[in-house]
């Protein structure tokens, strides 16, 4: 079996996200069969939604479009480690696999931070594959986060 990556997808979707004004964090649902189910960029400041993730956006899309809560064999695709909100609603969804790209060492709940998917009682733990395009995913944050300090530290002057 060939493996096939949604990590441009998800890059796509975060630089949108970015040319919005938003995190720059790009997510990709896709079935078992291989289709793509959904995909979503961060929108919490143009929804004024501490809620709009990427990751959530598309889980709520993908969850409409096959008309049940539980998204069962599929994989998330996403530019950046979930936060611990987003790993809980990715355990509670039963997607089976997480794929992501960099590590978020200050909010992330998967290998950083409160390690989610280390709790003895959650209920389901997706396979996590770490690392898809990190340094991709990591140059277009860092990008991002420089131009607001720059931006910032222009408008002091």
């Amino acid at each position: 079996m060939s493996f096939t990556t949604f990590m441009p997808k998800a890059l796509s979707e975060a630089r949108a996200a970015a040319a919005r004004g938003e995190v720059p964090v790009g997510a990709v649902i896709v079935s078992a069969e291989g289709d793509i189910l959904a995909m979503a960029g961060n929108e919490t400041r143009e929804a004024l939604d501490p809620t709009a993730h990427a990751e959530m956006i598309a889980i709520r899309r993908a969850c409409a479009a096959v008309g049940s809560e539980r998204l069962t064999g599929c994989t998330l695709w996403v530019t950046l480690e979930p936060c611990p909100m987003c790993a809980a609603a990715i355990a509670h969804a039963r997607i089976a696999r997480l794929c992501y790209g960099a590590s978020d060492p200050k909010s992330g709940g998967i290998e950083t931070g409160p390690r989610l998917y280390d709790h003895p009682n959650l209920h389901h733990r997706p396979e996590i594959i770490p690392g898809l395009e990190e340094n991709a995913c990591r140059d277009l944050l860092q990008t991002f986060f420089q131009s607001i300090r720059f931006q910032r530290d222009t408008n002091k002057s």
